[in-house]
C-alpha cells in the first residue's frame, strides 16, 4: 500500500491511515511520548522517498526530533500495518462477494488488530472442501445439536433417532450423533472470541516440552543434551532457546510438544486441560455435566473440540508467535553487534602491514599505505612444513622499514597466534621505528577476496593475497572495508540461518546505512561499495559517482555532484549532507552541515565574530526563521565547533597473554585480556587469541542483576576476564568479568554462582518455574552455572 492509496480524492487521509498513525504513535511512546502529528509527518517523508538517516538528521523540526531508531521502528511497523490493511481489505471483499458480510462482522474485521485475529474471522468463509459439519447440516442434523445443547437431561440416543437420514449417510443414531458432534466442534473452532481468549491463556500458562526424536543420532543427542528431557514456559522462553529447540526439531533430534502444562507431568496436563474444557462449555452456555445423559455427550464433544480442533490450531499459532518473537530478538542482537563492529574506532591514516596466516600455503602479506593503496605483496612460509622463520622475519622487516609501517595486522584464523609471535619478533628487529601488532578478525575476508567487487578493486592481485589487503584495511577504517562484505559474513550473529532471510537482510542493511551516514563519507576517496550506502545514493549512483570522479578528477564542491549522471535534485538533497569534500572550494563541504543550511552556518559564524561570543554562547532562539528551527540551529552550532568530527571512539587494542596461543595453554584462574567478538541474549563471547572464543555468561558479568549483556559489554570492546573453567575436549572456556570470582568447586555456600545471592532463571535451569521452585523433572548431575550454560549453548550450536 503506497501513500496515494491512503488518501481520498479530496486529499484527506483515510480512516485506515489515521488508525495506523494513532497506533504507531502509541507504540513509539513506550520510551518517550510521541504525538500522532510526528508520526504523520515521518510517514509523509518516508512515502515521498526520504531516507531514515536524512529525516533523522535534517528534518528534526518536521518530525519533532524523532531519532533514527524510532524512525526505523516506525518504518518497520508501518510496513506490517499496511500489509495488515491490505489483508483486511482482501478478507472483507471476499466475504462481501460471498454475500455473507453483515454489520457485526464488518465491525469485527475493522477492529481486528493483528493478522491472527483477521484469519480467525475469515476461517468460516475460506474456500475449502465440504466439511463433515457441512454434510451434517445439509442432512438436517443442526437441530439435533441445538437440542442437546439446550437440555442436558435429554437422552442423546432417543433424540438422535428422530434425525436419521440414510440417504445422506446417517443411518444409525451413532452416525447422527457423530454428525452433531462435527457441527458442535466446528462452532467451537470458529468462535473468534473464544479462540482469542484461549490463545492468550495458553500463551501465558502453557508449556513447550522436548523429548528425543526418533531420528536422533548420538552426535545429535550430545549437541542437544540439555533439551532431551525439557519443558519451559511459553511466554518467558529466551529467544536463543526457542531457536535451538526449533532447529533441533528440524534436524530430527527433538520432538516438540506444546501443551497446557508440563507435558512430562500427565496429572498436571489433565488438570489444566479440564480448565480449557470448562471455558469452552461456558462459551457454549452449558454445564457439560457428565452425570446427565446429554451432558456426558457434550463433555466428550467438548474434549474432542479442544484437543482435535482448537489446541491443534492454537499450537500452530503460538509456534509462529514463539518463532517471530525469537526471530525479532535474534535480528535485534545481530543488528546491535553489527553496529558495534562497524563503528569500531579506526586506526586512521597509518601504513599497515597485513598478514593473512596460513600453514602449508604460507602467510599472505600485503602492505597498504596511509591511503589504503596496496604498495607491495608477498608470501612467506614461517610455519610447518617449510619453517622458513628467519627468512620470513627478514622479508617482513624489509617491508616494514621500506614503507614506514606503523601497524601490523594479523588475521585471527589458522596459525594466527603463531603469526602473531612472528610479528612480535619483527617489531623487535626493527631499528629506529616503532610499530604495533594487532590481532584482527578475518571473518568475511575470504568472501571479499572471491567477490566481484574485489576483482574490480584489486584486479592484478591473486585471490589469496586480497584477504591480506582486507585485513590491513580493516585496521585503517573498519567501516569502509566491512561495507564491502555481506553483513551476514562478518561473524557477529547467531542462528542467522534460522531466521527469515529478507527480514535479517532488511535489518542489517538499515544498520549499515545508519552507520555509514553517522560517520560520513569522503566522496573523493570512497569506494563505490561505501558510497552505495550513503542516503539517497544506492548502487547505480555510486558507480556513476566513481566513474565521474575517474573521468573528471576530484569533486571541488558538493554542487559538482549534480553533474553526475542521474543524480538529480532529490538524490542530492538526501546525500549531500553525508558526503564530505576536504580541501575544496567551500570549507563547509567538509562538515555535516547540509548545503541548504549554509546560509544559516555563515550567519552564525558572523554573529559569533561580530559579538565576540563563542558559537556555544549564542542563543539559538535568536536565529529561528521559517526555514530553520531550534534543533537545526543547535546541530549547526555543534558541527561548526567540531567540523567533520568522527563519532567513533579512540583506537585501542587488546594485549594478548604471552605464551598462551592454544586452548591447551589456557588454565583456570588466568587473568586475560581479549576482544568481545559477539554478544548474545545469554552472554558474550571473547576472542582470547587461542582460536576458541570463551563465554562470559550474563550471570558472570556483574554483581547486580543484568537482563541484557549489552548493558555491560559491546562487540569489539576490549575486556579483562578471569578463566573459570576450561574443557579441552569440548573446546569450551568459561569466563567471568568479576576478577575476584572463586573457581568452581571453591565457592562458599553463602555465595551464589551469579554473585547476586538470589537465583536467576538460567542458573536455576530449565526445571524451575518463575518463582524459583523446582518443577517435576528427571534428576540430572549438578554443575556450576557457567559450566551448565557453556555446555548447553555449545551443544545448541551457539559456540
Amino acid at each position: 500500500m503506497n501513500a496515494s492509496a491512503s488518501v481520498g480524492h479530496n486529499g484527506a487521509v483515510s480512516s485506515a491511515e489515521q488508525r495506523m498513525i494513532r497506533q504507531l504513535a502509541e507504540e513509539l511512546s513506550v520510551e518517550s511520548p510521541v504525538a500522532p502529528w510526528q508520526v504523520s509527518a515521518a510517514v509523509e517523508l518516508l512515502d515521498s522517498g526520504s531516507t531514515v538517516p536524512f529525516i533523522a538528521r535534517y528534518r528534526k523540526e518536521v518530525t519533532g526530533g524523532l531519532s533514527d531508531s524510532q524512525l526505523r521502528l516506525l518504518e518497520d511497523r508501518l510496513r506490517y500495518l499496511r500489509e495488515l490493511e491490505d489483508r483486511r481489505a482482501t478478507i472483507r471483499q471476499a466475504i462481501e462477494q460471498a454475500g455473507k458480510l453483515d454489520e457485526t462482522l464488518a465491525a469485527s474485521i475493522a477492529a481486528a488488530g493483528s493478522k491472527a485475529e483477521l484469519e480467525d474471522l475469515y476461517l468460516p468463509f475460506k474456500s475449502k472442501r465440504r466439511t463433515k459439519a457441512q454434510i451434517a447440516r445439509e442432512a438436517g442434523l443442526e437441530p439435533l445439536t441445538d437440542s442437546l445443547l439446550g437440555d442436558e437431561n435429554l437422552d442423546p440416543e432417543q433424540v438422535a433417532a428422530q434425525y436419521l437420514n440414510a440417504d445422506a449417510g446417517f443411518a444409525t443414531t451413532m452416525d447422527a450423533l457423530s454428525g452433531a458432534r462435527s457441527i458442535l466442534t466446528e462452532r467451537v473452532a470458529q468462535d473468534v472470541t473464544l479462540a482469542g481468549e484461549l490463545r492468550e491463556r495458553l500463551w501465558t500458562s502453557g508449556k513447550i516440552g522436548a523429548t528425543v526424536g526418533a531420528g536422533a543420532t548420538a552426535e545429535g543427542q550430545g549437541k542437544y543434551a540439555d533439551y532431551l528431557d525439557y519443558a519451559a514456559d511459553l511466554d518467558s522462553l529466551p529467544s536463543h532457546r526457542v531457536l535451538a529447540l526449533l532447529r533441533g526439531e528440524r534436524e530430527g533430534v527433538l520432538n516438540l510438544q506444546l501443551a497446557e502444562a508440563d507435558p512430562r507431568d500427565e496429572a498436571a496436563v489433565a488438570e489444566a486441560r479440564a480448565g480449557y474444557e470448562r471455558a469452552i462449555a461456558s462459551a457454549l452456555g452449558v454445564a457439560a455435566d457428565p452425570s446427565k445423559p446429554a451432558g456426558k455427550w457434550l463433555n466428550q464433544s467438548i474434549r474432542v473440540a479442544w484437543k482435535a480442533r482448537l489446541l491443534t490450531r492454537l499450537e500452530s499459532d503460538l509456534r509462529t508467535r514463539l518463532f517471530e518473537a525469537a526471530e525479532d530478538a535474534a535480528v535485534k542482537i545481530f543488528a546491535a553487534n553489527l553496529r558495534d563492529v562497524l563503528l569500531a574506532a579506526p586506526a586512521g591514516n597509518k601504513a599497515v602491514l597485513g598478514l593473512d596466516p596460513g600453514l602449508r600455503t604460507g602467510v599472505k602479506v600485503a602492505v597498504v599505505d596511509t591511503t589504503g593503496k596496496v604498495v607491495e605483496t608477498a608470501t612467506i612460509y614461517p610455519h610447518a612444513p617449510a619453517r622458513k622463520w628467519d627468512e620470513s622475519i627478514a622479508v617482513l622487516t624489509r617491508l616494514a622499514t621500506t614503507y614506514g609501517t606503523e601497524l601490523i595486522a594479523v588475521g585471527n584464523g589458522t596459525a594466527g597466534r603463531e603469526t602473531d609471535r612472528l610479528a612480535a619478533e619483527v617489531i623487535r628487529a626493527l631499528t629506529g621505528a616503532s610499530a604495533r601488532k594487532v590481532i584482527v578478525s578475518e571473518a568475511g575476508a575470504s568472501v571479499y577476496s572471491a567477490s566481484e567487487l574485489a576483482s574490480e578493486e584489486l584486479p592484478d592481485l591473486d585471490v589469496s593475497l586480497r584477504g591480506a589487503v582486507s585485513i590491513a584495511r580493516r585496521l585503517q577504517d573498519p567501516l569502509a572495508e566491512l561495507v564491502k562484505i555481506d553483513p551476514k559474513s562478518i561473524g557477529v550473529g547467531q542462528y542467522q540461518h534460522d531466521v527469515t532471510g529478507s527480514k535479517l537482510d532488511r535489518a542489517l542493511d538499515a544498520v549499515v546505512e545508519d552507520c555509514v551516514n553517522a560517520v560520513g563519507v569522503d566522496v573523493n576517496t570512497a569506494s563505490a561499495a561505501l558510497l552505495s550506502r550513503v542516503a539517497g545514493v544506492g548502487p547505480l549512483l555510486s558507480r556513476n559517482i566513481v566513474e565521474h570522479r575517474n573521468a573528471h578528477g576530484r569533486f571541488a564542491c558538493r554542487k559538482d555532484l549534480l553533474k553526475v549522471p542521474r543524480l538529480g535534485a532529490k538524490a542530492f538533497e538526501q546525500c549531500a549532507g553525508f558526503l564530505r569534500i576536504t580541501g575544496g572550494n567551500e570549507p563547509l563541504d567538509a562538515s555535516a552541515v547540509h548545503p541548504e543550511a549554509y546560509i544559516l552556518a555563515k550567519q552564525l559564524q558572523r554573529a559569533s565574530a561580530d559579538s565576540g561570543r563563542r558559537l556555544d554562547e549564542l542563543d539559538p532562539r535568536e536565529f529561528i526563521t521559517d526555514n530553520f528551527g531550534e534543533p537545526t540551529i543547535r546541530d549547526v552550532i555543534a558541527e561548526l565547533q567540531r567540523p567533520g568530527r568522527d563519532p567513533r571512539g579512540e583506537f585501542v587494542t587488546a594485549t594478548l597473554k604471552d605464551g598462551v596461543e592454544t586452548l591447551a595453554d589456557v588454565k583456570p584462574g588466568m587473568i586475560m585480556e581479549g576482544t568481545v567478538s559477539n554478544v548474545a541474549a545469554f552472554g558474550a563471547f571473547v576472542d582470547l587469541g587461542v582460536h576458541q572464543d570463551g563465554l562470559i555468561h550474563v550471570s558472570a558479568m556483574s554483581r547486580k542483576f543484568i537482563s541484557d549483556p549489552r548493558e555491560v559489554v559491546t562487540s569489539g570492546q576490549i575486556v579483562k576476564v578471569k578463566v573459570l573453567e576450561v574443557d579441552p575436549v569440548r573446546k569450551r572456556i568459561s569466563l567471568t568479568l568479576r576478577l575476584d570470582d572463586e573457581l568452581p568447586g571453591t565457592e562458599t555456600p553463602a555465595r551464589s554462582a551469579s554473585g547476586t545471592g538470589r537465583p536467576t532463571r538460567e542458573r536455576m535451569g530449565p526445571g524451575a518455574d518463575k518463582s524459583g521452585r523446582s518443577r517435576p523433572k528427571a534428576p540430572h548431575r549438578e554443575r556450576t552455572a557457567n559450566t551448565a550454560m557453556a555446555e548447553a549453548l555449545k551443544r545448541a550450536g551457539l559456540g
